[in-house]
């Protein structure tokens, strides 16, 4: 009876040392990289794929056959070998609920005004481009949306891209480079992170919405400057989002312009989930919190929230836009916005901005204001 406490003791602590052991040896098993090539994978994210994901995948990434809409139709599917692979069984499940679309003011359906609007344009134009904005793919509807974007915005001028992931990923490399610094938030977007790292500028990070980690960083460029010249860095470029998407935040935007200013940098304002959805008529963060858009040099937002598109802006002053145009991998090589697409954003903002001769827009943001409310 005296040896059972020390046993249950024993067995306790070897079970730490166990599941080192189970771990390194699946470690093991994983085939190592080439040399001089990167890992496609990381040891844990293997671990992680093979003995957590697996065993609940089937609750992720199934095909849903209708619109995003409040409720949708999923398709049914069934493994027999432990989520490996699936079959589907042609079968459609009905009415499921919806809790993870960007679809937020409800533009995004297979009737009414926009999806009419689409449907001609589809007629008259066709449904892709096949060219870019510089060779043969500039259409009139493309210059009807960029004027319009820059008049919802209240800013000069405005630029659309196929692609709101690629709207910072290949922009930002275009404003910053080598001897350039950025100071990003701890939690921005991937797309952010993806367009600072291409980019070759110096990044660093400050913590999450957190003003005095932000100032302590200018601070600490201003004065030591690059690292070993010396010098002053060639631009301060401040990454941040109107809406932190995974987490539901608010960028403290008066106290980040208050610090732009000061510290003599610009300001990039990620508004992919704020704009259309904040603000009195869905001008985004900056008419939440009753600023200039003078304030924020580079205004970026998607089309693919609010708007039901798909696609990526950007907005500012006239020589910042027109810059763009010539040096943006996005706008140089990549394909124009589709027809239909186009004018599914243009007839949506119209609605939004009251110019459809309807209150369709102002009663979704009514209804989006009332949801929120209710929540908090």
């Amino acid at each position: 009876m005296s040896l059972c406490p020390k046993l249950m003791i024993t067995k306790l602590s070897l079970r730490p040392s166990l599941v080192v052991l189970i771990y390194r040896m699946m470690k093991s098993w994983v085939p190592k990289s080439p040399k001089d090539f990167v890992p496609l994978y990381q040891d844990f994210e293997n671990f992680y794929n093979r003995n957590l994901y697996m065993r609940i995948r089937d609750s992720w990434n199934r095909p849903i056959c209708s619109v995003p809409g409040a409720k949708v139709d999923m398709m049914e599917r069934v493994s027999h070998d432990y989520n490996w692979t699936f079959t589907y069984t042609g079968r459609v499940i009905k009415d499921i609920i919806n809790m993870g679309s960007y679809n937020y003011l409800g533009f995004a359906q297979k009737a009414g005004t926009c999806q009419e609007a689409a449907a001609k344009v589809l007629s008259q134009y066709g449904a892709g481009v096949c060219s870019t904005r510089q060779e043969m793919g500039n259409l009139d509807k493309h210059e009807e949306l960029e004027k319009l974007v820059a008049r919802f915005l209240g800013v000069e001028s405005a630029m659309a891209y196929g692609m709101g992931f690629a709207t910072n990923s290949m922009n930002i490399p275009a404003l910053v480079g080598k001897g350039c610094l950025i100071l990003s938030d701890e939690l921005n977007h991937a797309s952010l992170v993806l367009g600072a790292r291409l980019s070759g500028a110096t990044i660093r990070i400050f913590k999450h919405n957190n003003m005095q980690s932000l100032e302590k960083l200018l601070k600490d460029a201003i004065v030591h400057g690059q690292p070993r010249t010396r010098r002053p860095w060639k631009k301060i470029l401040i990454l941040v989002e109107g809406i932190y998407s995974m987490e539901g935040s608010i960028v403290r935007l008066p106290e980040v312009i208050a610090l732009k200013k000061k510290y003599k940098s610009y300001l990039y304002l990620d508004e992919a989930h704020s704009i259309g959805a904040l603000g009195p008529t869905g001008r985004g963060v900056v008419e939440y919190f009753g600023l200039s858009p003078e304030d924020v040099d580079v205004m970026m937002g998607t089309f693919t929230k609010s708007f039901g598109a798909a696609g990526g802006y950007i907005g500012g002053k006239k020589e910042l836009i027109d810059y763009l145009r010539t040096y943006s991998h996005s706008a140089v090589y990549a394909t124009s916005l589709s027809p239909p697409v186009v004018e599914q954003i243009i007839t949506s903002m119209k609605c939004i901005m009251g110019e459809d001769g309807t209150t369709v827009g102002v009663n979704c943001l009514l209804y989006l204001r009332s949801l929120n409310t209710d929540l908090s």
